[in-house]
């Protein structure tokens, strides 16, 4: 039984085979042949080089050759054409398929002429012609466009050999039939920023290079001047987006653009180069100011390598941007640096000799923190000769904000580039008012900063040691005013204490010096709050909250003395507050701490100072602490006496 099923089987396998490749077969080799016959070209047109069309209609014809991987324009000018308007051009001619033929040959027997089609061999109306291949394998064709159908849907081709009339999709008229406009590239400069790596403007005989170096962009001159990489970027993109408005103009320049021109800008790309000439502006010949958008100036025109003449419409900022290139595209940040690189910033004030300078210095961060853990700062005041420098922690903020300073300080305009002594002198150079030197990390030499005023109080900046030839900036004194001061209280830390959370306070007590007054003493519960019943409750809560995250608001003197300068006297202090702190020890027993602040009078409603002289500090406390002093300190004095009357 198992026979049988075996060979039928078999024998449906091998009738199956025999239907494919009997019939299969042949059907799939008529349907090619029937898409061959469909096709109205051949191999003539798998391999298009040159495409040639000629009209009748003005304006209609013109030539496109194919160099390297581009098409160009060749007549009726010299120019790159349009990709995606001769790819569409080409591929429907390679894919162009009948609806329907005839022969030639059989016209006559219908008293039919070419004529009634619209076709005229000798004079055609429209004709294209086209090269396929290279060299001796190179052939040629010609397809003669008649008549639009009656239904106007197709169209009459004369076969390149003669023979016969096809008839086609009239899309092949109407991609034969565009204006030159949507048939040329509609860009200039080419090279996009990305690929930019020198930009070259040359007016009026003075010629400004910029080049780039990795991410930066540097004039090509005896100084290192820096280029502004987003203005320039902004000035290679205004030149991307230009565009040819007329070509041909009426009324061309005795002088061609290309030998006598007003702007010429060169830009080099990866092995190519592309330059713009300018000439002769067409009406507008200035730019308007005094209005908030200047209007653009068209210009005649020429590209290197073209000989086609055109005209184009400039904007004015970018003309500015051209023509002014040494002001307009400089960089304007005087400092080139990266801030997570500086490991030591020094500041110092020439102009006071026995001022000595002082050192903002990155510590480096504990093992285990994380690679972005911003790190901690402090500062290193120069003490006595026996003592060697003395050790602050710094504010990281602080620190951060004039980093950020430094980094975004702008000219506000170019003083010299080749300064003298005399400049020097009068700019405030030679005793500058400040000097800050940033020492980078894997940099072999600090990076200086010198920064002069003169007589009207203008501020200046100069990179490096002031000497003869150096490059003096103009900037904002602002800088100068409130980002550095050389005072060690300025970069102090403002955070003082920050009790650990195993940490309670245990006992606090205030007592006014005036006379030994003792005005608040509690011992505090296990959790470090004080009794319900305790007076002003509250304000005395607000307090120990205060001293377990010490902070204060700003510094008026370096280190603690026994009286100070508040609200313009000399006074001394008029309160003490006495906090005693608990930290866990070993066997469970606790370490007592005694601490204690010394306070002056309220000043004003918002200044009240405090000192300690275990962390030699005196400060003025945060508003939130004064308040709740206040409460406790405060005393009405009662009524005022009566006036007593004057004896008879």
């Amino acid at each position: 039984m198992r026979t049988k099923v075996t060979l039928v089987l078999v024998f449906l396998n091998v009738a199956l085979f025999f239907f494919i490749f009997k019939f299969e077969r042949t059907w799939r080799t008529e349907r090619a042949s029937l898409e061959a016959r469909r096709r109205v070209l051949g191999p003539e047109a798998a391999d298009i080089r040159t495409l040639a069309v000629t009209s009748t209609v003005a304006g209609g014809s013109f030539t496109l050759a194919r160099r390297g991987d581009a098409w160009w324009l060749t007549a009726p000018l010299e120019w790159p054409a349009n990709p995606h308007a001769v790819s569409s051009l080409v591929h429907e001619l390679q894919l162009l398929e009948h609806v329907s033929f005839f022969n030639v040959a059989d016209l006559a027997q219908n008293n039919l002429h070419l004529a009634d089609y619209g076709i005229d061999p000798a004079k055609p109306r429209v004709a294209v012609t086209f090269k396929s291949g290279e060299g001796a394998a190179e052939t040629s064709a010609t397809l003669i466009l008649g008549d639009i159908t009656k239904d106007g849907t197709r169209l009459y081709v004369l076969s390149p050999d003669g023979k016969r009339i096809h008839v086609v999709n009239r899309s092949l008229a109407d991609d034969l039939g565009l204006p030159l406009d949507s048939l040329r590239a509609d860009s200039l400069i080419t090279v996009p920023v990305f690929e930019a790596r020198a930009l070259s403007v040359q007016t009026a005989g003075v010629r400004v290079r910029i080049r780039r170096e990795s991410a930066r962009w540097l004039f090509d001159t005896i100084i290192d001047a820096r280029a502004d990489k987003t203005a320039l970027e902004i000035a290679i993109g205004g030149l991307n987006a230009l565009h040819p408005k007329t070509f041909n103009p009426p009324g061309a320049p005795a002088a061609l653009p290309s030998v006598a021109p007003t702007l010429r800008v060169t830009l080099e790309g990866n092995n190519r180069t592309e330059t713009l000439f300018l000439g002769e502006p067409i009406g507008q010949t200035a730019i308007t100011t005094g209005t908030a958008i200047a209007p653009d100036i068209e210009y005649y025109a020429q590209l290197d390598r073209r000989p086609a003449l055109f005209t184009v419409a400039v904007p004015a900022a970018l003309l500015d941007a051209l023509r002014n290139a040494p002001l307009v595209l400089r960089e304007k940040r005087i400092l080139e640096f990266d801030p997570h690189l500086v490991t030591a910033v020094t500041l110092a004030q020439p102009i006071l000799p026995n001022q000595p300078p002082l050192t903002l210095q990155r510590l480096e961060p504990p093992a285990g923190s994380a690679p972005d853990a911003p790190a901690a700062w402090q500062i290193v005041r120069r003490g006595a000769a026996a003592q060697g420098p003395q050790t602050l922690p710094a504010d990281r903020a602080a620190v951060q904000r004039l980093l950020e300073q430094l980094a975004l300080l702008a000219a506000k305009n170019f003083q010299t580039d080749a300064s003298t002594n005399a400049d020097l002198e009068n700019w405030g150079f030679k005793r500058a008012a400040r000097e800050v030197t940033l020492t980078l990390a894997g940099a072999t030499t600090p990076l200086t900063l010198s920064l002069g005023t003169d007589a009207q109080r203008a501020a200046y900046a100069l990179v490096g040691t002031p000497i003869a030839g150096s490059s003096i900036y103009a900037i904002d004194r602002t800088i100068l005013d409130r980002e550095l001061p050389v005072e060690a209280r300025a970069w102090r830390e403002r955070q003082l204490t920050d009790l650990p959370d195993a940490a309670r306070l245990t006992a606090l007590k205030l007592t006014d010096l005036n006379g030994n007054l003792v005005l608040l003493d509690a011992l505090l519960d296990a959790n470090g709050h004080a009794p319900a019943t305790t007076p002003n409750h509250p304000a005395v809560e607000t307090i120990l909250a205060a001293l377990r995250h010490l902070r204060a608001k700003s510094f008026p003197q370096d280190g603690f003395t026994d009286k100070v300068l508040v609200g313009g006297d000399e006074r001394t202090w008029r309160y003490k507050l006495d906090y005693t702190i608990a930290l866990p020890g070993g066997a469970g027993a606790e370490q007592t701490n005694g601490r204690t602040l010394l306070l002056t009078e309220r000043v004003g409603g918002a200044q009240q100072l405090a000192g300690a002289k275990d962390l030699d500090a005196v400060f003025e406390i945060e508003q939130s602490l004064l308040d709740a002093l206040w409460a406790i300190t405060y005393r009405d004095p009662g009524p005022p006496a009566p006036a007593t009357e004057p004896k008879e």
